[in-house]
């Protein structure tokens, strides 16, 4: 099975039209569809159900699309990597994010960063712990950034200089808006939003013998998507400070959980990973400016 048939799979799945996807390849109609058949023959599964305009996956297409996606992934990053071997300027750098407020520090260590090696390329992926671990896992990050405290067999860290802390995000109209904190007593029974990853591990033992009356009405990995809904008088949010608006203008106002919930932000990347040039040198950065933050 070779890249290039997966790279080829991967722009039918996404375009669902062969022509569409010729085009934008590069390559013949026939070419792609003797390399699409070649790689259902190969695995032994109809990848694709045709119709008139146009095309769709298959149950095996669609798990084939999400191991494509990776591999091709990691394809590109080995390639890069060997490209920037030699590069003393730039090169490129993979990170996986969780949502914080404190991701400016990261943003500004990689702004310093530039001054020196002006020719940085940077890749962001957004996620929670769970999906920017996996992908730190499979080698498709060089860094994540995660809202726990990371296992220590499996990763090394470095903690950011603050920590966060968890509040409620509630329209500004409502009786719970005039309080200036909310405990769990004042959740009971009120549809809440949050991660499914904050509900269980932190939430959870913060509310102690008040959390089976507490009510997750919906689960969001975006707290932005989640003030929406919010805002719409559908439930209360409760997500880290400084990551919703709101401003006067908002609608919103943020009232932090009582007692105070706090949250550790922490770059972390396997132990034992090689590391690229460019990708040392950026670490070691980290390590001596939060040491002096910290």
């Amino acid at each position: 099975m070779e890249i290039r048939t997966l790279r080829y799979f991967l722009a039918v799945a996404r375009e669902e039209n062969m022509t569409r996807a010729a085009e934008l390849l590069h390559v013949t109609q026939p070419t792609l569809s003797k390399s699409l058949k070649s790689l259902e023959d190969e695995l032994g599964k109809k990848l694709f159900t045709r119709h008139s305009f146009s095309i769709a996956l298959t149950e095996e297409g669609v798990l084939l699309r999400n191991r494509a996606e990776d591999l091709v992934l990691m394809a590109d990053k080995i390639e890069q990597e060997f490209l920037s071997l030699d590069d003393i300027t730039g090169g490129d750098i993979y990170f996986g994010l969780a949502e914080s407020y404190q991701i400016r520090y990261l943003a500004r260590e990689i702004k310093e960063f530039k001054k020196t090696y002006p020719d940085l390329r940077y890749h962001i992926t957004s996620g929670d712990t769970e999906q920017v671990t996996e992908k730190l896992d499979k080698g498709l990050l060089d860094f994540a950034v995660i809202c726990e405290t990371p296992d220590e067999r499996k990763y090394h860290a470095i903690p950011f200089p603050e920590a966060d802390y968890f509040g409620a995000v509630i329209p500004a109209g409502s009786a719970l808006a005039k309080k200036d904190s909310v405990t769990a007593e004042d959740l009971a029974g009120l549809p809440l939003f949050t991660s499914e990853q904050s509900w269980e591990n932190d939430i959870r033992p913060w509310a102690g013998d008040a959390f089976s009356r507490l009510h997750l009405e919906g689960s969001f990995r975006l707290a932005y998507n989640g003030s929406m809904f919010a805002k719409e008088g559908l439930g209360i949010l409760l997500t880290l400070n400084n990551l919703i608006d709101t401003s006067p203008e908002s609608g919103l106002v943020f009232r932090p959980l009582e007692p105070r919930l706090e949250m550790k932000l922490f770059l972390i990347w396997n132990k034992y990973q090689s590391f690229t040039p460019i990708a040392e040198r950026f670490l070691k950065q980290m390590q001596t400016s939060f040491s002096g933050q910290s």
